[in-house]
């Protein structure tokens, strides 16, 4: 097998926890108007159809501004915007109407593509839409008249989910409709953050400019928590700057992991397959919007042991650890603390108490390579430190041959192997020679 063909076969089976995790959910994806008119609009079409595919139920929501904003320029009309909002006037609604039309029928060709020579050759997204936004004028603010701008007064989330369990394509605008027959603008991006919020979607997946939050340093961040993120959205009014997309892509995705959609995802339409990276590896295109951190330190169960495997072998092939067979890591299972990280192990330690000492070995301490450097290996020995503390113990000790820096440097101090329990002296490996340690609890 060529490298090429071995390096498919790994991102597959990296890929298939995901394909299983997100069958049967419901996303809510948000397009901006800018994104329609970039060239890779086509192969995130490509990627919708792909997703729909595996099963995934999806409702759309795509922004309209640059197109309403051409029209509108075409047509020698004016356009004033307050916060971020446009000033909707009765006059204007008609070209609205007309462009937001355009864009719909354009849209449904392009989720009908089954040409020979796309990826989803063969495939079609059946997709429907309505009046499922009921709207309510904004009114007058601050003096201003917003006039025919509106918000969302309610979501018809019974109807939408008939829909997606149909398996179609929900397919939502920036119009909403009033219970008098009005028709009103809306703000897309809080079009889908309701809709989001109606359905309990498990993700809401905003397309704008930005590739996620960076931070001081220039770097990606890949996960957020919606404390961080209100504070960030606050910083922002705080410091009275310009309304931008990205503050309110933000404060959307922010409002909606608050109030029950599982995670947000602020993705870049500029980035060729963003959707695809940020929904089928660990680290994601983007940034992550969650309420609690989705990576997590706890007990180990038996559906563990296929993971713990998978993470030690390399380091017992390498001699670093002592090789456990799958029987004995079951049947020891219950000594075994892990790092979670979406649904994969990358991290775990166990801890076998010797009560009568009233001490405790710290074993198997293994972290996966790509995730090293983020504090784990020092939560996971906090986490161990305390399960130890609950049984009563007051020493950890801990036998290693290659990674005794570490240990020196979170608390533990050399000793004689004279120290240790004398049933797990009677069974010291003179051949490999570990390094003993230890560590006072308190």
């Amino acid at each position: 097998m060529t490298d090429t063909n071995q390096d498919y076969v790994n991102w597959f089976r990296h890929s298939a926890p995901y394909i299983n995790a997100h069958r049967g959910r419901t996303f809510v994806v948000y397009v901006c108007g800018e994104a329609i008119d970039h060239d890779n609009f086509k192969p995130l079409v490509h990627d919708l159809n792909l997703l729909s595919s595996l099963g995934v139920k999806l409702v759309l929501v795509h922004g309209s501004r640059p197109q309403i904003d051409a029209a509108q320029t075409a047509a020698g009309l004016a356009t004033s915007f307050v916060q971020g909002l446009r000033i909707t006037t009765p006059g204007q609604m008609p070209l609205i109407t007309s462009v937001v039309g355009e864009q719909v029928a354009k849209l449904e060709a392009l989720l009908s593509m089954g040409l020979a020579n796309s990826p989803m050759q063969g495939s079609r997204i059946r997709t429907v839409r309505g009046n499922f936004i009921t709207a309510r004028p904004i009114g007058v603010k601050n003096g201003i008249d917003y006039a025919h701008t509106g918000e969302v007064r309610r979501v018809d989330s019974k109807a939408i989910k008939q829909q997606l369990e149909l398996g179609n394509l929900v397919l939502v605008s920036c119009l909403g409709y009033s219970p008098t027959g009005e028709i009103f603008n809306l703000a897309a991006e809080q079009v889908a953050g309701e809709v989001a919020i109606s359905l309990q979607a498990d993700k809401l997946i905003v397309f704008g400019a930005e590739n996620g939050i960076t931070n001081s340093r220039g770097e990606r961040v890949t996960e957020l928590l919606t404390k961080a993120a209100s504070r960030l959205v606050s910083q922002h009014h705080n410091q009275e700057q310009d309304w931008t997309d990205l503050s309110v892509h933000l404060e959307v995705l922010n409002r909606a992991c608050d109030n029950g959609v599982k995670r947000g995802h602020l993705l870049s339409y500029q980035i060729n397959g963003a959707l695809l990276s940020e929904l089928f590896s660990r680290d994601g295109s983007g940034t992550m919007l969650i309420k609690e951190s989705y990576e997590q330190v706890r007990m180990a169960s038996i559906d563990d042991v296929g993971g713990i495997l998978e993470l030690i072998r390399p380091l017992e092939q390498e001699g670093v650890l002592v090789r456990r067979s799958r029987e004995l890591l079951e049947a020891e299972i219950h000594y075994f603390s892990v790092i979670e990280l979406d649904g994969a192990i990358i991290g775990c330690a166990a801890l076998y108490p010797f009560a009568d000492d009233r001490q405790a070995e710290l074993a198997c301490v293994a972290i996966n390579p790509n995730y090293r450097g983020g504090d784990r290996g020092a939560r996971l020995l906090q986490h161990i430190e305390q399960q130890a503390q609950k049984l009563g113990l007051n020493k950890l000790f801990v036998l290693t041959t290659a990674t005794a820096h570490w240990f020196l440097e979170n608390g533990f101090e050399p000793i004689p192997l004279e120290q240790l329990p004398a049933s797990k002296q009677a069974f010291y490996n003179y051949q490999r020679n570990s390094k003993v340690f230890s560590k006072q609890l308190t």
